[in-house]
């Protein structure tokens, strides 16, 4: 599955600023995704022009885990999407191995570690070209919407 940044934003409800992914280029139901962050010195969060900040690449983990959890909705293990509120748990054993820049290509591949109807844990991965900058593991939960 392929998606575009129209299709992302009708899946995520984060908006500029906040909306960290931009391609989704493969998702393998109930085993991983691949997401694009193309960084730019235009992105508010960019210090002077500096990096983005760490938070912000765990962050994109979070988008890309939440949009890997409604791909295999209906299939009577999660709420659907438009009836879910997604939330993040925590982050264990995160690790930056050197800073993102203006100019880079943010490749975040998430992997399901355990998958639950409402709590989920990854295993996310960033990349830069092949470069792995940053690693964490995450957890999240999935609850029905309040009325």
């Amino acid at each position: 599955m392929d998606l575009d940044i129209k299709a992302v934003m009708e899946r995520l409800p984060h908006r500029y600023p906040m909306l960290l992914i931009d391609h989704v280029t493969e998702i393998v139901p109930q085993r991983k995704i691949t997401a694009i962050k193309s960084v730019s010195a235009n992105d508010p969060f960019i210090a002077g022009g500096l990096y983005m900040p760490a938070p912000l690449i765990v962050e994109a983990m979070a988008q890309a885990a939440a949009l890997f959890s409604f791909a295999d909705e209906g299939n009577g293990r999660r709420p659907d999407q438009g009836q879910a509120v997604y939330y993040f748990l925590g982050i264990d054993a995160a690790t930056f191995l050197r800073p993102v820049v203006p100019g880079d290509r943010l490749r975040i591949e998430v992997e399901a570690l355990r998958l639950s109807r409402a709590i989920c844990k990854y295993r996310g991965q960033a990349f830069v070209e092949d470069e792995l900058v940053a690693e964490a593991t995450i957890l999240c939960a999935i609850r029905n919407s309040p009325a």
